[in-house]
């Protein structure tokens, strides 16, 4: 059955692609970990723009629903885990008829310093979409350093 299963996955033309990317934030977890809440993290990323639809107003919470804009489509967007404590953040978000995409924040305590750990799972919901799925994995794979440096610049202040 698993073999069956493995084999019709391989064949599926739908493209899945799965990035990682690591950086250090200059500062503790504890001052860290809320920045990566959707509505704190326009205060590092000024192109973030989410339009919040639960909770409003717009506040850092587990369960947060929101909107993005991508040019002409429109992203939905929840939040599945926001444990700032334990340093794990998670959200789904998915451009209907486009791409379904997780991504999984993972932040270890180094003292005066957090290590961040960023992990992107994409899969295209049509044939059409997998070169959007191609083209997003290799922008992912290398997004490490603009985000710390983004973060840092921040922190700096």
């Amino acid at each position: 059955m698993i073999t069956l299963l493995l084999f019709l996955l391989a064949d599926s033309p739908f493209v899945h692609r799965e990035a990682t990317f690591e950086f250090t934030a200059r500062a503790p977890m504890s001052r860290v970990a809320p920045l990566f809440g959707a509505d704190k993290e326009r205060v590092w990323s000024p192109d973030w723009n989410p339009r919040f639809l639960h909770p409003t107003p717009a506040s850092d919470q587990r369960g947060m629903v929101f909107t993005v804009d991508h040019q002409h489509l429109s992203s939905i967007w929840v939040n599945t885990q926001l444990d700032v404590k334990n340093g794990v953040i998670q959200y789904v978000y998915v451009i209907p008829g486009v791409l379904a995409t997780v991504i999984t924040l993972k932040l270890t305590p180094r003292g005066e310093t957090t290590h961040v750990r960023v992990e992107y799972d994409r899969t295209a919901l049509s044939a059409e979409a997998n070169a959007h799925v191609e083209q997003l994995w290799a922008q992912d794979r290398k997004a490490g350093p603009e985000w710390e440096q983004k973060i840092n610049a921040y922190l700096a202040k």
